[in-house]
Order: structure tokens, then sequence, then C-alpha cells
């Protein structure tokens, strides 16, 4: 197993992303491929030993956040996410990390692995963590115009990973709606459900934005506009909740005790909604395997998005995508 990390994506790279591929490649027993400036990855190290299971790939070029994904992927043919793919394309790497700019991994991905058959376009799948388990929404940012046809394949993608990669058995599937009745929603939402019905996926109906972290339903499908304000609204809201709590307990001095004898079990809570849990989101409908990551991504959430990605290859989940996108008639439009 190797997974290509580019190094130089992300708010703190090269040394958060160098410090959890470090801490991935010990504990999951892989190999890692460190793509972008060698000299700065070196200096990252900071001459820490690489213990076999890391390895450098120099390429001068990385996109910044700021920058207009295929405009600068074109001027860039060496920036590190297109060799980080282009790595996996040609069979020495098996999956891609990056916690650099989204879009550009996302073009960079299907530039070089081009879609899996049965796939219009790749989608991000985001893994929210709930009293009862990850569920999945999709799409959180990489298509923020759909058509019906679009929103069923991303339920069948996200139903073969997260009965994969997630271990959730039949997982119960809900179209993102202003109401749980038939009939509500837009048109978008109203044609997809007929398809729906139609398919062979546990379709429990429409889903309502306050049931997304209930857990009941495990994989919910929008379209990339709104499930991309979902995902900033719940980052910011276990960010403002955190904050909230320690401050008003810290008012008073009943607060500031309850807060030292409760301090634990408040930060436990705020850390089941945390990102960092799962470190990324994957990359769903690719010819191959990419996570990507918050650009703020710590070293434990680059880690752990590394662990996703090893079993997303583990788990063959490219195989079980392509098979059920196949017997799905409703995708192929018959």
């Amino acid at each position: 197993m190797n997974v290509a990390v580019d190094a130089m994506g992300g708010d703190h790279a090269p040394e958060w992303v160098v410090q959890g591929a470090l801490d991935a490649a010990v504990e999951l027993g892989i190999h890692v491929t460190l793509v972008g400036h060698e000299k700065k990855i070196a200096e990252a190290l900071n001459g820490r030993p690489m213990g076999g299971r890391i390895s450098l790939h120099h390429c001068e070029a990385v996109v910044g956040m700021e920058e207009t994904p295929l405009k600068a992927l074109r001027k860039k043919k060496d920036a590190s996410i297109l060799v980080a793919f282009d790595l996996v394309k040609t069979g020495r790497a098996d999956a891609v990390v990056s916690a650099g700019n989204s879009g550009a991994t996302l073009a960079a991905a299907v530039m070089t692995l081009g879609r899996i058959n049965g796939v219009d376009r790749p989608a991000i799948a985001g893994i929210f963590p709930t009293d009862r388990g990850p569920i999945v929404l999709i799409d959180v940012g990489a298509n923020v115009d759909c058509r019906p046809s679009h929103l069923l394949q991303f339920g069948v993608m996200a139903n073969a990973f997260a009965s994969s990669c997630l271990g959730i058995k039949d997982p119960t599937v809900g179209l993102l709606s202003i109401g749980e009745e038939e009939g509500k929603g837009n048109e978008q939402v109203r044609l997809a459900t007929e398809l729906f019905v139609r398919s062979d996926l546990n379709f429990v109906g429409n889903v309502e934005g306050r049931d997304i972290l209930s857990g009941k339903v495990k994989i919910i499908v929008c379209d990339g506009f709104v499930g991309n304000v979902v995902l900033k609204f719940t980052e910011g809201t276990v960010a403002a909740m955190g904050q909230v709590i320690e401050r008003e307990l810290r008012a008073s001095f009943l607060g500031r005790a309850a807060l030292m004898l409760g301090r634990n079990a408040i930060y436990k809570f705020i850390r089941k909604l945390d990102y960092e849990e799962h470190g990324g989101a994957p990359l769903l409908g690719i010819n191959g395997v990419g996570m990507i990551c918050h650009g703020g991504s710590s070293p434990k959430a680059i880690k752990n998005a590394i662990h996703i990605a090893v079993q997303y290859v583990n788990h063959r989940v490219l195989e079980r995508m392509t098979l059920q996108l196949q017997n799905s008639k409703v995708c192929q439009g018959d």
C-alpha cells in the first residue's frame, strides 16, 4: 500500500501534512510518498527518521488556495496535486490525499484518472459523526447545479462507500428537502424522488436539515451548493458551541467548577462533531482513490484521511461502485 500525499497542499503545509503522513505510515504500516518541493519537505521532516515507510517525490509547483483550479493546472504541469494523481495513474501509488485547493484536487483527479463508467459527475462525500454512527452527506461541494440523475448517481456511489468503508449494512438513503412529506421540495428533488423510488437503494424519502445529525438516515443526498452550505454551517456551529459553552461556564464560580469536573465530557462531545475524526472527504466517481481534506487540517486530520483512503483501497470500493452503477438500470437511463 502506497498513498501519495500532496505535501504542499493546505494552510499549514508542509509541516502539519508531513507530521500526519509520518503518523499514518507508522500506525497503519503503509508507505507514504510525500509529493512536493523536496527541500521544503526535508525541512519539515526536521531530521526525523522515515523508517523506510516515507519517500519523497520532488516537484516545483503548487496550486494556491486562491487560484482558479483549471487555469492554474494548465499553467503548472508540475503542480504537486497533478503529480500525485499521476502516481496513481501509472501504478506507483494507490491513493491520493490532499488538503490543498479542493477545486484543483477535483479537476486534477478527473483530468488524470477520468471518471468510472456510469458517472456523469464525481461528487464529494462528507462524513458526519453522530451518536448512531457516521452518516454520509453527498455532494458537499463538487457540483453546484445537478440534474435528478446526478443525485441518483451520488446515492449509488455513497451506498457503495458507506457499506464498505463505514461498515453500514444496507444503508438508508434520503433526499435533503424542506419537508419529509412526499412531494415537498423543488423540481430537482421531486424528479429525483421518482428515480430513487425505482432504484435498488434502501430509499426512505425526504430528510429535513434538522435530522441530518440524528443518524437515522445514513446517506443524505443533495446538490453540492446545498451540501457545502450545510458542511460549512456545521463546522461553524461546532466551533461556536465550544466557545459559548466554555465562556458561559467560566462566567460563574459554579460554572467553573462544572467545567473542571465535566471538561472531558464536553470536549468529547465537541470532538464527536469535529471533521478531524474522519480527516477528509472521499472523492467518489473518479477512476481511482482521492481524499479531499480541510485546508486547515491538523496532523491528526491528515492521518485519519489517509486511514480512510487505505480502507477505500482495501475494501475495493471502486470495484463495488462500478458494479452497483452497472446494475442500476435507472442510472443508465433505462
